[in-house]
């Protein structure tokens, strides 16, 4: 019978890979950080008539030969649009009003049109916040599992979130993914669904270990909890991937954005609580057992 344990360092040299490859592209190309952390220019106005986005998007696009980062339509004005672009020079915004008063037939003056610049410290505030959020659900993440089974549990579970982060992080770079204000969200996501998988698996170990015979070895218990929770893993990550999939396929952009790398993160996710978090627990339970000995 196939064994997970046996075959571990092929399943981490999987992931090492992945990981190793992400880490190439953001050493060569860096990250797609969006105007939220790099600074830029937003233009405001109200069209006096009711705007579809895509006439938005391809208007702009056509204009400057790039796409905007963002457009927001007022939910309690539907005439009423912000567009938000990299930072545009005086003449660009000028084309760009140009457009948009003659595609929407406004007045000769800018008067209802607003164009500001905005810098990129709202970018580093929010990375901030992002870190100490993700900071503080890890810490109690680890003191919940330490709790409810013990420290070394706490410990490769925390490994394997590190390893889904790390892979989304990766599809970020090597897909050139937009980093938003989306991107704390799409983390936090993959970690509470990851960890929600690696606690169903711990807890078949822990059952396992009680009625285990003395003699039993700790790679037996984790062959045999993986098997018994193989089945329900793949069907929460197939239905939960299936639901994020359809909303890649008809969302907008910015749906598209936040759904590309949790779909990633859906499979690393499950991924590591199956291959990853049991081995590295049972290498540790068993380091742990030799030191004693």
């Amino acid at each position: 019978m196939f064994s997970i344990y046996k075959n571990r360092w092929i399943f981490i040299g999987i992931s090492i890979t992945l990981i190793l490859v992400g880490i190439m592209f953001i050493a060569i190309n860096g990250f797609n950080l969006d105007i939220d952390f790099v600074g830029g220019t937003s233009i405001t106005f109200d069209a006096g008539q009711k705007i579809e986005q895509e006439e938005i998007e391809t208007l702009i696009n056509d204009t400057l030969g790039f796409p905007a980062s963002a457009i927001q339509i007022n939910a309690n004005n539907p005439n009423e649009v912000t567009v938000k672009t990299k930072a545009l020079e005086s003449a660009q915004s000028e084309q760009v009003l140009l457009a948009l008063k003659t595609k929407y037939q406004l007045s000769s003056e800018y008067s209802d049109f607003s164009v500001s610049s905005f810098t990129p410290s709202f970018g580093r505030q929010t990375a901030n916040e992002a870190l100490l959020a993700v900071g503080v659900a890890v810490l109690l993440m680890l003191i919940y599992i330490t709790i409810r089974f013990e420290l070394l549990s706490g410990l490769s579970a925390i490994i394997a979130l590190i390893h889904d982060v790390l892979i989304m992080i990766s599809v970020y770079a090597i897909c050139k993914v937009p980093v938003n204000a989306s991107f704390i969200a799409v983390v936090l996501t993959i970690l509470g669904y990851s960890i929600n998988n690696t606690i169903v698996v711990f807890d078949r170990i822990r059952e396992n270990r009680k009625s285990a015979q003395e003699k039993e070895s700790f790679e037996i218990t984790v062959d045999k909890s993986i098997r018994q929770t193989l089945g329900r893993s793949i069907n929460t990550t197939v239905t939960t991937f299936i639901m994020v999939t359809v909303l890649y396929v008809f969302g907008v952009n910015a749906i598209k954005e936040f759904a590309l790398p949790l779909m990633i993160g859906i499979l690393a996710g499950a991924y590591s609580s199956l291959f990853i978090v049991a081995p590295v627990w049972a290498m540790m339970k068993k380091t742990k057992q030799n030191k004693k000995a």
